[in-house]
């Protein structure tokens, strides 16, 4: 019980997605069953209340991956996850070395323009670690800091593509 309450809190005050919360816990009459899984986030609201979206709240939207070998991949990525969280979820090669905390450049990918566009601003830290990255264009970011959003349906983006210019994957 503790630990569920400790991960729950984690989750609040660092802002990381809540990967399992429990509704129920069962009695201890009744034989025990695997803890349902809430696949949203928690946030902080200026309540100060904590908010579980619910499954229903969290739209699923496609993303095409482009493999450093040119391969096209698939996945699906829920409203709110990081791209490399998405790309490690769906079985897809981006190293993420420091596990998502902007300490390594190796979540690198490139965009297209337009979705380029539509990206937040970058922060000071995370362009100093693109700085390291290999290959960086004019429209690379860190896939750890991007968040999807439900204007990424369809969206294609590249790793590092050393053989093509990274603007080919992009062309249909």
């Amino acid at each position: 019980m503790i630990n569920k309450l400790r991960h729950i809190f984690e989750a609040v005050l660092y802002k990381r997605p809540v990967c399992r919360a429990y509704t129920t816990i069962a009695p201890s009459k009744q034989p025990r069953r695997p803890a349902k899984a809430l696949t949203g986030k928690a946030s902080i609201h200026p309540a100060n209340q904590v908010r579980f979206f619910s499954t229903s709240e969290v739209k699923d939207v496609q993303i095409v991956y482009v493999e450093a070998d040119g391969k096209k991949r698939l996945a699906a990525a829920k409203v709110g996850e990081n791209l490399l969280d998405v790309a490690h979820e769906n079985s897809i090669e981006l190293e993420g070395a420091c596990g998502g905390e902007l300490a390594c450049s190796t979540c690198h990918l490139i965009f297209d323009q337009g979705t380029y566009d539509t990206l937040p601003p970058m922060t000071e830290e995370e362009q100093d670690m693109l700085d390291l990255a290999f290959e960086v264009t004019d429209t690379s970011r860190l896939g750890c800091q991007v968040k999807v959003t439900e204007a990424f349906d369809g969206i294609t983006v590249c790793r590092c593509c050393p053989k093509q210019p990274p603007i080919a994957y992009f062309m249909h």
